[in-house]
């Protein structure tokens, strides 16, 4: 068993030797928009393709992506930083080349981790031996994800959005509030889910890319629409289990132009460290957004004693 183990664990790290890595944090403005569906079926397009995909679920509801595979996560993110676990260990193979990093409860305490705890964790993914060809990130909706605002450099940002009011108007909320955040403005992607044909999806993402563009000054880019699927509905992973369904080809669609997309300064081959680069981007902006909310908690105390 032992040595089941570690063939797994040399498994891992010889696929994550790749000679770049494309980071998707996929998104959505509120719930039930079809994201961590939508994350699975670009996972199981994108190994389809020959890809070695890891997705990293930032979520910790019923719905998870562990959970849509029938897979019971005992382990997370947080058990890693507490160092009760290696990575490897943590980590949900998945045949094909698909790889699960339960992460949920460890994000939440990002912003609050030691010196110490900080070099452990991007040591931890330096150790994997990066990078892999993608990593999807299944991001907690709307501004609930710890990765969000979005001042590190994920490669891609894809907003999932459903033709719902509610999540047409969640997902313009979540792209002014990233675009607020970002540096260097750099342009968004949208995926019509559910839409009931290709005029609707239009329609949606029209209205929202003009909208963007006039008052955010945000460029959004169309990834195509998935139609209404009575399988999808029900959560299926239909890429994987029904190949030849008119759902499944849209999502290999979307999954080829994201893997296409060019890349942008500074995230060409061999810039940058892969996976470490991208933790340590990730821990900056959480600490800088700790920062920020003690601050205001300062200023806050600071009112509240002065008026007194």
């Amino acid at each position: 068993m032992v040595e089941t183990i570690h063939d797994q664990a040399e498994g891992l790290r010889r696929l994550l030797v790749q000679d770049c890595l494309r980071v998707v944090t996929v998104t959505s403005g509120s719930t039930g928009a079809g994201r961590t569906t939508t994350v699975i079926n670009l996972a199981a397009a994108m190994v389809g393709d020959g890809k070695n995909v890891l997705v990293i679920d930032e979520n910790v509801d019923a719905g998870n992506i562990s959970a849509t595979f029938g897979i019971s996560a005992h382990r997370d993110l947080l058990d890693v930083i507490r160092r009760d676990k290696a990575l490897d260990e943590v980590i949900i193979s998945r045949p094909g080349g698909l790889f699960i990093l339960p992460a949920g409860r460890g994000m939440r305490v990002l912003g609050k981790l030691s010196a110490g705890d900080r070099a452990h964790l991007i040591g931890s993914f330096a150790h994997l031996a990066q990078p892999l060809d993608v990593v999807l990130i299944d991001a907690a909706p709307g501004h609930s994800s710890r990765l969000l605002p979005l001042t590190f450099s994920t490669h891609e940002i894809l907003v999932v959005v459903s033709p719902e009011p509610a999540s047409i108007t969640g997902a313009y909320t979540l792209i002014k509030h990233i675009s607020s955040h970002q540096q260097d403005k750099r342009d968004l992607h949208v995926l019509v889910n559910r839409a009931h044909n290709e005029t609707e999806a239009r329609i949606i993402f029209d209205n929202m890319a003009g909208t963007a563009r006039r008052y955010l000054g945000v460029a959004l880019n169309f990834m195509g629409f998935v139609a209404q699927d009575n399988q999808l509905c029900l959560g299926r992973f239909v890429a994987g289990e029904l190949p030849g369904s008119t759902s499944a080809a849209a999502f290999r669609r979307a999954a080829e132009s994201l893997t296409h997309l060019t890349y942008q300064d500074g995230e060409a081959k061999g810039e940058g460290r892969g996976l470490e680069r991208f933790m340590q981007g990730l821990l900056q902006s959480n600490q800088s957004n700790q920062g920020n909310q003690g601050n205001q908690g300062s200023k806050a105390n600071t009112v509240m004693a002065t008026s007194r």
